[in-house]
């Protein structure tokens, strides 16, 4: 089993005839094949991408890929082990499928391809992931103000040594206690406004030896208080200080893994590192879980789009086509809310829909388009419409914003009032000229990720004395936190911090 390299060229297959003939690939030919989609992206979609690496690795990388979040070079946890045996029992059973591709936000963008794929599949998967996503994540404004592409695989190269040092330094079983606590508040570990410009890894290395310095300045200073040493300061200077402490806090603050990073009376060095590696990743994510439909629908047209016009150029068979076809199909199939397979709307499904609804609007508006999408209906440039749709938005504004009558109809949509007062389930609005923004406001408000977590923040914290932490929690709708959860999520949050935590409901 190899990993193989494939640096991306710009010279067109010559003569216009097909770029491959059969199911076998090589790399000749998936160099041929990733020119002219990078011709049709460029010049007909005015696509702007990172600089792409494609890698062709096995089904075992790609489980392994998997298990690790789709992230190279991820640190070692025992959760990621645990995913990969899953996930392999099932693939060799039958009872699951690989994904084709895994693509990696990351300047080179990295795209991974699997070698069991035909060549056929290995074009899609090159228009999707390689331009598609790529594209994406280079231009949406959620990944350029969160994200460092040119800097993530260096940290988590640094990230993955550091968590091995620890390992053999305080043992395999300490780092793990940590970084389970950790796991267990990633999803109140991120930063959902901006607070500092982004660093590169030796800015931050620069930064990490100066918190080293300053701890060692401070356990050198412990030395005044022997005998002989300054005199004691009194009480009022101790209050004093004290309560300098806490407006030093910031409270309320909405970030408790960087809220127990620094200021944990408990933690040592090593484990804050380890809080700020996984704080680190988790607003790395951040804005993948904000723009899934979007980032998919992208993807899909742009694979749609590109596979399409390789057709009609000659580059491509017609059996390579409808392979494609087929797999696409599949990919954006949506199943009705009373099928037991339904889980939702697909994110290929609406994501797709929706871009190829815009393009519609632009080409060939009807009255109701030019009354809800005055600004786009008869837009001559689609292409410029969806990349500034791309650049702009992200999922709950994109549906609130994009999400037609027609789309409406053609999923029949409809929205449902159930409330825990009322022990029957409401239709509030349907798919007609009523029910239309009700039903899009309603969709919107579903995928705003801000909204669908819970809104816990750290209000107080006594820096002396018994040291509790209180945490508020603003209840949406009336719903407070489960018990279990609740319960297994304070023991972490108690062991971080050492000390008593409580959790206090406040209404919304």
């Amino acid at each position: 089993m190899t990993t193989a390299s494939l640096e991306a060229t710009h010279a067109l297959h010559p003569g216009g005839k097909l770029l491959f003939d059969g199911a076998e690939w090589d790399f000749q030919t998936v160099r041929r094949v990733y020119d002219a989609v990078d011709a049709i992206a460029r010049d007909e979609l005015g696509l702007d991408i990172f600089p792409n690496q494609i890698e062709i690795i096995s089904a075992e990388q790609m489980l392994d890929a998997y298990s690790s979040v789709g992230m190279p070079l991820m640190y070692a946890h025992w959760s990621y082990g645990k995913r990969f045996a899953r996930d392999e029992a099932l693939y060799r059973k039958g009872y699951t499928a690989l994904a084709y591709e895994i693509v990696i936000n990351s300047n080179p963008c990295i795209s991974y391809c699997m070698e069991e794929n035909t060549m056929a599949m290995q074009t899609l998967v090159i228009a999707h992931a390689a331009f598609g996503h790529n594209h994406f994540f280079k231009n949406n404004y959620l990944f350029q103000q969160w994200t460092d592409p040119a800097g993530i695989l260096d940290y988590l190269d640094f990230a993955k040594r550091y968590v091995a040092t620890c390992e053999e330094r305080y043992g395999v079983e300490a780092v793990e206690r940590t970084l389970d606590a950790a796991h267990a508040l990633m999803g109140q570990g991120v930063f959902r406004y901006p607070r500092a410009p982004k660093i590169n890894l030796a800015e931050y290395e620069r930064r990490r030896r100066e918190r080293i310095e300053r701890d060692e300045q401070d356990y050198r200073d412990l030395w005044r208080t022997v005998p002989g040493g300054k005199p004691a300061r009194a009480n009022d200077a101790v209050d004093e200080e004290a309560r300098e402490r806490k407006r030093a806090l910031r409270l309320p603050e909405e970030n408790l893994l960087y809220f127990l990073e620094k200021n944990s009376p408990k933690l040592r060095n090593w484990q804050r590192e380890l809080l700020r590696i996984v704080r680190n990743v988790a607003q790395y994510f951040y804005p993948q879980r904000q723009t899934k439909l979007m980032n998919e629908g992208c993807a899909t047209f742009v694979h749609y789009t590109i596979v399409n016009r390789l057709y009609d150029k000659g580059l491509i068979s017609e059996g390579a086509l409808l392979e494609i076809l087929h797999s696409h199909a599949n990919v954006i199939a949506q199943f009705d809310y009373n099928d037991q397979r339904f889980s939702g709307f697909n994110p290929y499904a609406l994501g797709f829909a929706m871009v190829q609804d815009i393009r519609r609007i632009c080409e060939a508006p009807t009255a109701e388009d030019r009354e809800w999408f005055p600004a786009i209906a008869g837009r001559e440039d689609w292409p410029a419409v969806l990349r500034d749709v791309w650049a702009n938005y992200r999922d709950e504004s994109f549906i609130r914003q994009f999400l037609s009558p027609r789309l409406i109809r053609r999923f029949r949509m409809f929205a449902l009032a159930d409330k825990a007062s009322d022990p029957k389930v409401h239709v509030e609005a349907i798919h007609d000229a009523e029910g239309y923004r009700r039903v899009r406001s309603k969709l919107a408000d579903s995928y705003d990720v801000a909204a669908s977590e819970p809104d816990i923040q750290v209000v107080e914290a006594d820096a002396l004395g018994d040291r509790p932490l209180v945490l508020r929690h603003t209840m949406r709708n009336g719903v407070t936190l489960a018990d279990l959860g609740k319960d297994a999520t304070l023991r972490h949050i108690r062991w971080l911090w050492g000390y008593d935590v409580r959790v206090e409901e406040k209404a919304g």
